[in-house]
């Protein structure tokens, strides 16, 4: 079956020739032409490169040419075309796009090194270190010397190269489009797994680079030969609504009328959807009508245009609000500007409006492609952090995954860390602390945040403020917050240093963060125990279940039912011989406002005046007793910690408490709940007046983001 039965066909220029490769192919074959001309194989790529660049010299096109048709001649591809057919297709694609000289050039010579005799030395010698090192960068790495681990090893080997120059991986990307366009000659299960190898790893990294020419099409032919009945579906749709296009071209004229009106200079096309967009439409909205099988595109010369345009379409059309959006004042991570909107006709079709630059246009359909050499000396231009230059052809996505791969040199947990990483849609951008940003991948949590900002050092990470905002690691952020994280502070006495838990894990999303986790964990086995269960992972002292059954609206006292001296001599009640308690639920200390309440056994339990209790007690018609203060400063309080979990916070919160003059009565630490843990102690203090500061001592130590005073909120019984 041949390739244009099994996939769709490649999108062309309007008014440009269909290219005959095998045409081209015999024309390779007969060598190349006179001295003055260019060889007739490559006049398709000469007149594509003129076109966008009017002076560029193509001697250097000439002679890699040459070099190529020489070291290919006698190798064919597996459709039985000469194989010189495939760096030509590959050249134009990229010529068509936009790209440079330099760049065209290694894409004729992409394979030689690989399937050929010529080595990178010559390939220097005769073109200069930049096509040496695109042509390195796009070669794959033996099968021999790397067995299964070959595949993920030359797209790490990619990938680095990317990094450096961007060049390297346009080439690939419109090398793995003519693959995909001929992939009929192979078997189905081949055509399957690098369709799946493209759908993983190469669109994603396409829509990364803003190639949305490329992506567009390597999306069609994935969709053909991995849903072969979904296409099907799709593609009898499209021919079934072959006048679809009428219904826009008719709004377009009517936009065209009140542009035109308004004064504005501009250019409307009506932009078909592909066949994956169609589809992922249809799935969305149902039974399509007319405009949904395509877009109104509208083009115009200053970005200020852009808005009038939005303007006129909004006033002299009603507008589908929800579907408004602005990438031109918020570009997308990958170059993308546009304005984005909708419009309902008369009739109530609906037609999406995309409005932008005619160079916005050109980064959109080309991305990284469009902007030439990114590496050419510019005058004047400055350095950016670190020495690096500030160039978005090595944006914060790139950045990261050179990062994380240099901490996997296993072959699969790379190649299965750089699918999840290039599985996640979009990026983010938050604001540190210090006025610094962070690039980072939607759905990035403070986990993923901590580890981008601080690598390994984010071990130490025991929480993070977004936005002013205490919060746990685990808090998913959103586009333009503020991140604080907080780090606990080195302690010396301990053996390890702090680190995270395995429930960490459960909140990272990023493969830097993941990795960093994992091999503290793996080098801290101790410390990957899983927590332990049950209402209370940590208890001392007396039980609350200790003593008589509450009354409603009571609640335990501090401590055992028989009151110490100190608790008894410290409220004095207006009821002869009734014993006194303190509530448990707000544990009331000199000068607190308190207030009693006669309970069952003739005791008198007393409580904070703001305490829950006290409304309750009043609803149920309880009469309050009178209480004071006595002369005894000495009181028990019961104090909540809220923390982030780490090592050695107990031993700890304990000391800071001793060191404060409390001797603890009873004390229970819960289990952690994403990071953190809540501990509840009934401390015994010498005087009330030490109360401040033993709360300020609390919160001092390294973890501790709240201390107060208990108020527990209690269920009243019926009788």
């Amino acid at each position: 079956m041949s390739a244009e039965a099994t996939n769709p066909a490649p999108s062309r220029r309007r008014g440009r020739p269909r290219i005959d490769l095998r045409r081209l192919g015999r024309a390779a074959l007969l060598g190349p032409g006179g001295r003055d001309r260019l060889p007739d194989a490559i006049s398709h790529v000469a007149d594509a490169h003129r076109a966008h660049h009017p002076d560029a010299d193509l001697a250097v096109l000439h002679r890699a040419y040459v070099l190529a048709e020489s070291s290919h001649r006698g190798q064919f591809r597996k459709s039985g075309e000469p194989y010189i057919t495939h760096p030509l297709a590959v050249t134009l694609i990229l010529a068509e796009l936009g790209a440079e000289t330099t760049t065209l050039t290694a894409s004729l010579l992409h394979d030689t090194v690989e399937d050929t005799d010529l080595t990178l030395d010559q390939v220097r010698e005769q073109f200069g270190d930049e096509v040496c090192y695109l042509v390195d960068g796009v070669t794959k790495l033996e099968k021999v010397d790397y067995g299964a681990a070959a595949e993920p090893e030359t797209f790490r080997k990619m990938l680095v190269a990317t990094g450096n120059d961007v060049r390297v991986m346009s080439i690939k990307l419109a090398d793995r489009l003519h693959n995909m366009r001929t992939l009929g000659v192979m078997r189905p299960e081949k055509q399957a797994r690098i369709a799946k190898v493209t759908r993983d790893v190469l669109i994603p990294l396409a829509e990364r680079l803003g190639v949305q020419a490329l992506k567009t099409e390597l999306e069609d032919l994935v969709f053909a030969i991995l849903h072969p009945a979904e296409y099907e579906q799709t593609r009898a749709l499209i021919a079934d609504n072959a006048t679809a296009g009428d219904a826009l071209a008719a709004i377009a004229d009517d936009v065209r009328s009140v542009l035109r009106e308004a004064g504005i200079t501009a250019e409307v096309l009506v932009r078909p959807r592909h066949f994956v967009s169609v589809h992922r439409v249809r799935l969305k909205r149902g039974e399509l009508r007319g405009p949904d099988f395509g877009r109104l595109l509208v083009l115009v010369g200053e970005d200020a245009d852009c808005y009038g345009v939005l303007g006129e379409l909004h006033t002299c059309f009603t507008p589908v609000i929800s579907e408004f959006k602005d990438f031109i004042a918020a570009p997308k991570f990958n170059l993308y500007q546009s304005l984005h909107t909708a419009v309902a006709s008369p009739d109530g079709a609906v037609a999406e409006v995309l409005i932008r630059t005619h160079q916005m246009h050109k980064v959109a359909e080309a991305g990284v492609v469009a902007l030439g050499n990114p590496y050419a000396p510019v005058e004047g231009a400055e350095d950016g952090e670190d020495g690096v230059r500030a160039d978005p052809t090595r944006p914060g996505w790139l950045s990261r995954l050179l990062e994380w791969q240099q901490a996997t040199p296993d072959p699969d947990t790379f190649w299965t860390s750089l699918r999840a990483d290039l599985a996640q849609d979009g990026e983010i951008t938050v604001f540190r602390s210090d006025g610094g940003t962070l690039a980072l991948p939607g759905g990035a949590t403070c986990v993923d945040a901590a580890y981008a900002q601080y690598g390994e050092a984010a071990h130490a990470c025991v929480g993070a403020r977004v936005n002013g905002r205490l919060t746990s690691l685990g808090t998913v952020l959103s586009d333009g917050d503020t991140v604080q994280l907080l780090l606990a502070e080195p302690d010396a006495s301990q053996d390890a240093a702090s680190g995270p838990s395995p429930d960490w894990l459960d909140h990272a999303s990023t493969p830097a963060a993941r990795i960093a986790i994992t091999g503290w964990l793996a080098a801290h086995p101790e410390e990957a125990k899983p927590p332990a269960t049950g209402p209370r992972a940590l208890t001392t002292g007396p039980s609350s279940s200790e003593g008589a059954a509450a009354e409603p609206g009571e609640c335990t006292p501090a401590g055992s039912r028989t009151p110490s001296p100190a608790v008894a001599d410290a409220v004095v009640a207006d009821l002869p011989d009734a014993a006194v308690r303190l509530a448990r639920c707000c544990t009331p200390v000199p000068p607190d406002t308190v207030t009693g309440f006669a309970v069952r056994g003739g005791n008198v339990t007393v409580h904070r005046a703001e305490c829950p209790a006290v409304r309750r007690m009043e609803a149920l018609g309880r009469a309050p007793v009178a209480v004071r203060w006595g002369d005894t400063s000495e009181c028990r309080v019961t104090l909540v910690a809220e923390s982030f979990g780490r090592p050695r916070l107990l031993a700890d919160l304990t000391e800071a408490i001793a060191t404060a003059g409390a001797a603890i009565v009873s004390a229970t630490v819960e289990p952690p709940s994403e990071q953190r843990v809540r501990h509840t102690y009934t401390l015994q203090l010498p005087d009330a007046a030490l109360l401040p500061v033993l709360m300020r001592a609390m919160r001092d130590v390294a973890g501790v983001y709240d201390v107060s005073r208990a108020q527990h909120q209690h269920a009243t019984r019926a009788h």
